[in-house]
């Protein structure tokens, strides 16, 4: 069986392969792409801002997918859940070795011998494909009877994300006041989480109006747009919020000008998460005085752990009638219109775009 797959071939040279699609080995699973989330990670692999790559690879860390084919041993998900052909699933991207310090001591993501990307010659997990090859121990997770696979889809590997963040640098309390720096995908996963979680304040920069309109839909209280001098950024926020500063601030933005901007918008006695710049390399300056005086605490985080797939599943399945989860899938392309989807999520075009293999 054959199948086809967008693969990067070298910094911003995509391509459509067709690839052989392979059965499953012991304990794996072979699904067929529904949905391939287009990510901003996506953006900074294509372009080389996050570093070289191995290439070939096919392209897509996010998938709602269908289950064609089990492994030998293969009788549930992940979490115990039974599951057959036929069924919807999700699965975290991140091969780990489950033999090395980070798995089984610190039991953290990612490990020292994980894969991220396959040649794209070889069996895949990438999403930008008709077909997702998940090797065994690579986790994947029933979606709940009545998911929306859009629902899911929409906030990708942003919302894991986000929830690893909270998992590392504390969670947001009932009455806390957050900002969130950028309205893309892991912007709106912090909104949504904040907002679910009882924050009395949850202030949002971007400068797409789209995206902002999301965000309230979302539950952000306020918005501010990025096009305004930063001086009145902050002094808008401060005037909402009140002298003390934002208890939280959260950088979602994947650019590295938020980095500055974040430390100085924070609190007294705050936290800065720092979740967007991933694929930003760079530096920024700032005053270390500033972290002493507002007894600043500061903290990142980057590729999710499993439990926060299956949890970011399980809180979109609970809230998608609740929220217009749904609607924040704006564009879809098929596997060969890859490019088009880059440049409609680089340029803030969509708020969240997504590969539909169905599309021809």
């Amino acid at each position: 069986m054959k199948g086809r797959a967008t693969v990067l071939v070298g910094a911003n040279r995509i391509e459509t392969w067709e690839i052989d699609v392979h059965s499953p080995e012991p304990g794996g699973a072979l699904v067929r792409t529904v949905l391939g989330g287009v990510c901003g990670s996506d953006v900074h692999i294509m372009t080389g801002e996050a570093g070289e790559m191995p290439f070939p690879i096919i392209l897509g860390h996010e998938g709602v997918g269908e289950i064609v084919e089990l492994g030998a041993g293969v009788s549930t998900d992940y979490a115990g859940v039974p599951v057959k052909p036929g069924d919807l699933v999700v699965w975290s991207p991140i091969a780990l070795c489950h033999r090395c310090y980070s798995c089984t001591i610190l039991e953290e993501t990612p490990c020292e011998n994980s894969r991220f990307f396959e040649d794209a010659s070889k069996p895949n997990w990438g999403s930008y494909a008709d077909f997702a090859w998940l090797p065994n121990s690579m986790p994947f997770y029933r979606l709940p009877d009545g998911a929306i696979p859009e629902a899911v889809a929409a906030l990708g590997c942003a919302l894991p994300t986000v929830l690893r963040g909270f998992d590392r640098c504390g969670p947001v309390r009932f009455g806390d006041s957050v900002v969130v720096q950028g309205a893309g995908p892991v912007g709106l996963s912090a909104v949504l989480v904040a907002a679910q979680a009882g924050a009395r304040e949850v202030i949002v920069i971007d400068a797409a109006p789209a995206r902002l309109e999301a965000a309230v839909k979302l539950g952000a209280t306020a918005t501010v747009s990025l096009g305004l001098p930063q001086d009145e950024r902050k002094r808008m926020i401060y005037d909402r919020i009140g002298k003390q500063g934002p208890d939280i601030v959260i950088e979602a933005a994947g650019a590295l000008p938020a980095f500055p901007e974040g430390v100085d918008i924070s609190g007294i006695h705050s936290r800065y998460i720092i979740l967007g710049l991933w694929g930003a390399i760079g530096t920024q300056p700032i005053s270390p005085r500033d972290l002493t005086l507002k007894n600043l605490t500061i903290g990142g985080a980057s590729f999710p752990a499993p439990k926060n797939y299956y949890h970011a599943m399980q809180f979109a399945a609970r809230v998608q009638h609740e929220v217009p989860l749904a609607e924040l899938v704006s564009h879809r392309f098929g596997i060969s219109q890859a490019a088009e989807a880059l440049h409609a999520t680089k340029t803030g075009t969509a708020t969240k775009a997504v590969i539909d293999p169905s599309i021809s």
